[in-house]
Order: C-alpha cells, then sequence, then structure tokens
C-alpha cells in the first residue's frame, strides 16, 4: 500500500476529520530547516501536524532527555537526578539509571530525525514509525485494528518514559528488531501542556505498519456495526 491508498483508507476507516498521522525516520540531510526548540521539543511538532517538516538534530533539540531518547547523545549525568529529585517521577535516581540503562538504545546512526505529515511525504522510504495522535474514540479504532491479527498479550503496550520516550526510543527499537508492538504513550506530564487536553500518542513501528496496512480493510474498521456509531461521533 502506498501512501495515497493508505489515506484514502484511513479516511474511509476513521472520518474525513481524523487527524492525520505523522512519519518519522532519520535522514543524513534534514528535510526542512528548523530552528532551535527550547524544552521538550513536542511544541514544535506542532509545525508537522500542521503540515510543515520538522528535523531535529542534537543542535535543534534543548532538552538533555530529548537528545538523549532521540539517540543524539549519552544519558546526561544529571538526567537520574533529575528525573527522581525534581520530576519525581521515580522514587529514587538509581531506578532511573536502571531503567534508562535497560532499554538497550543505540545512538543515532544518522544526524537528523524528520517528522513529516503524511500527506506530505513522498514516500515510506526511511520511515521508523508512524506517529497518531488519538483522542479515546480513534486510540479505540487504533487498538482494535492493531489486536485484529495479534494475539500476543503485548500487542499494544505503554511503558514508562517521557513523551520522546515513549514515541521515539520505544518505536525506534522495535522496528529495529523487526517487532510487532504497538505503543500508547503521551502520558508523561512533562509534555502533557503540549498536545491537546484529550490525545494521547499511538506509535506504530514501520516493521509493524506494514502488515497492519495489509489487514486494514478486513477488520471492524469497515463495515462493522459497531464502529460505525463511533466513526458517527469522530465525525462530529
Amino acid at each position: 500500500m502506498d501512501i495515497k491508498e493508505f489515506i484514502q483508507s484511513y479516511r474511509e476507516a476513521f472520518g474525513s476529520k481524523a487527524p492525520l498521522p505523522l512519519l518519522f525516520g532519520y535522514s543524513d540531510q534534514p528535510i526542512a530547516d528548523t530552528e532551535k526548540i527550547g524544552g521538550c521539543f513536542f511544541k514544535g511538532l506542532q509545525m508537522a501536524r500542521d503540515g510543515q517538516p520538522v528535523s531535529l538534530s542534537s543542535d535543534v533539540i534543548g532538552c538533555g532527555g530529548g537528545k538523549l531518547y532521540t539517540g543524539f547523545s549519552d544519558m546526561p549525568e544529571r538526567v537520574p537526578g533529575f528525573v527522581s529529585l525534581k520530576e519525581k517521577y521515580k522514587k529514587t535516581p538509581e531506578m532511573v539509571a536502571d531503567y534508562v540503562n535497560g532499554l538497550g538504545m543505540k545512538r543515532a546512526e544518522k544526524p537528523y530525525l524528520n517528522f513529516i505529515r503524511i500527506d506530505k511525504a513522498e514516500s515510506f522510504e526511511g520511515t521508523e514509525g508512524v506517529l497518531f495522535y488519538a483522542t479515546p474514540d480513534l486510540l479505540s479504532g487504533l487498538c482494535g485494528w492493531a489486536f485484529f491479527d495479534n494475539n500476543e498479550t503485548d500487542a499494544v503496550v505503554s511503558q514508562f518514559g517521557s513523551g520522546c520516550s515513549s514515541v521515539v526510543s520505544m518505536t525506534v527499537l522495535e522496528n529495529d528488531r523487526q517487532g510487532y508492538r504497538c505503543f500508547i504513550g503521551l502520558f508523561d506530564p512533562s509534555v502533557r501542556p503540549y498536545i491537546g487536553t484529550n490525545e494521547l500518542s499511538f506509535t506504530i513501528p514501520f516493521s509493524r505498519f506494514t502488515r497492519m496496512t495489509g489487514t486494514m480493510k478486513e477488520c471492524f474498521l469497515f463495515d462493522s456495526h459497531a464502529w460505525k456509531k463511533v466513526k458517527a461521533r469522530l465525525e462530529e
């Protein structure tokens, strides 16, 4: 399925008002001239949602955690203490360090991480993951679609982490191992001010996305009485 075919199927399944997802992946050259983003880089992703591509790099990202979870730096010494003692997201700095080290993240092999709305992309080339900003109704459809051909208990998961961790790190790691897990994220209070009140993220690693596009029209998203009721609400 190419991009145009997917967008058409996505609109048929979720309605014309459902926001289009963002594709993200690494490259040797930026696809946009993005100014430095102070603090959480999710505030800059609004541009991508509006149709203007965003290219992140070590110079563009102003947050140490953001550089870590996008693979542009090793873990800064201050991160475990900051996450535990300042943000109070983990009981001890040691727990933070153990958790991050256990993720098995790798340094990015290319200097730019690009986000582009799917209708602005020419192809899926270089895509690591597909990011949906999802309301509860949209999320129910995305999760159900992911569950349709997968009986694994971790077909859809949510793990502890910052917004950039739950969206980028988890998805890139899963795609690297050609895995099947999809991720719900953006629970982190630090990222919440930069997204909609009723939004969470749903990311699909490209390794899984290529299979799921083949099942979209087979599942309840098409010709299901129950889903038609939800879709009608999405269209409001």
